[in-house]
């Protein structure tokens, strides 16, 4: 296998953007991380790019964000209808074959333009689910019914006598848990000047708050957000001449579970459990995690699955709950772990990407420095 790295990360400001087109938010993002990758434009050997046209209503809106990019001299360019954390993936399989030593991957989305709670249904199955037209946030407030009412393993009801540790056939988690997951991403995002939603917040005050859909809160989503982010990679010899301290892709590795959410244990992600292990996350230290976890119980699920300690610092950058641009979330959880790397404040981080309704997907990256 070739070695590959992450040399250069940029994105853009997140909020909702009434002004720009996804191509005028996309274009100086993709400068700046082409910039700071020290190849030139014209010698990135490949280009693949994450987005849904569902979000703006226009289709192949990925062809008119080439403009962001410039077509000519001819690239050779792909895309995926995915965040581009998967076209990062295609990317780096891309680069094993050989013949290129670099490529540009981005991804970008513009959500504030139509209802995502109820685009989101689209992705879901055709005829028994979508027809009932549960939106995002009640769906993933089913699983969040269903992590709480998750229990631990207790004595079997064969051996009544057998003693109880303490915890055991007790539920895992409370909304309490959920609160201080939204309270430590949103304090941590104010160190993040591209976050959308930051703050200093009491758990006990947002135990008050309303509900949005029992047992889901407001700041238990993440915001509507429009934005754009661009990763340059490198193999090698180049990625050790244009960056000082390269972030070394390691172990990448994605899984897919059942695309109904019946078939299903909801309070568990065994596809994310699954991408760790065959990641590599085990065979080191993880310093820092991002997290793409958009409701705040999910990033829960994802610690637990991936065996993530709480000697882990997870989303320094206040993760999907600060700034949520929809097909560019998931690429800026690997780009913020990278830049930890490339900065010198982590030696091995974890970048995750989910899809699909309750974690259906995920995606899990692992990089290192040298």
């Amino acid at each position: 296998m070739r070695d590959v790295a992450i040399v250069g990360f940029a994105q853009s400001p997140s909020h909702p953007d009434t002004v720009h087109n996804e191509v005028e938010i996309l274009t100086p993002v993709i400068a700046e991380a082409v910039k700071r990758s020290g190849i030139p434009r014209q010698e990135i050997g490949f280009i693949c790019s994450g987005s849904c046209d569902y979000l703006t209503g226009v289709p192949f809106s990925f062809v008119s964000a080439l403009d962001a990019v410039g077509a000519w001299p001819p690239v050779r360019e792909s895309h995926v209808e995915m965040d581009g954390a998967w076209a990062l993936y295609e990317a780096w399989v891309r680069l094993q074959v050989g013949d290129v030593d670099s490529a540009l991957v981005y991804g970008f989305g513009k959500s504030s333009v139509g209802d995502v709670r109820d685009i989101s249904v689209a992705q879901l199955d055709p005829y028994y689910v979508a027809p009932l037209w549960p939106d995002s946030v009640s769906i993933a407030a089913l699983q969040a019914r269903a992590l709480i009412e998750a229990l631990t393993p207790g004595p079997s009801p064969g051996h009544p006598a057998q003693p109880q540790a303490p915890g055991e056939g007790r539920t895992r988690y409370t909304e309490r848990d959920f609160a201080e997951v939204v309270a430590r991403n949103l304090k941590n995002a104010k160190r993040n000047p591209l976050a959308q939603v930051t703050g200093v917040f009491d758990v006990e005050m947002l135990l008050q708050a309303p509900y949005d859909v029992s047992p889901l809160r407001g700041h238990d989503c993440p915001p509507v957000s429009d934005g754009a982010a661009a990763i340059v990679l490198a193999t090698g010899d180049l990625a050790r001449a244009v960056s000082a301290r390269p972030a070394w892709i390691s172990g990448i590795d994605h899984r897919i579970e059942a695309h109904s959410l019946g078939a299903r244990d909801l309070a568990k992600s065994p596809s994310a459990a699954l991408a760790a292990e065959k990641a590599g996350v085990a065979r080191g230290r993880i310093d820092v995690a991002e997290l793409h976890a958009p409701f705040s119980h999910q990033e829960l699920i994802l610690r637990e699955a991936m065996g993530l300690g709480d000697e882990v610092e997870i989303n320094p950058s206040g993760g999907a709950l600060a700034a949520n641009p929809i097909m560019a979330t998931g690429l800026i959880r690997i780009g913020e772990a990278a830049s930890r790397v490339t900065s010198g404040t982590a030696k091995r981080a974890l970048g995750h990407a989910t899809s699909g309704p309750c974690l259906q997907q995920n995606l899990v990256c692992v990089m290192e420095g040298r």
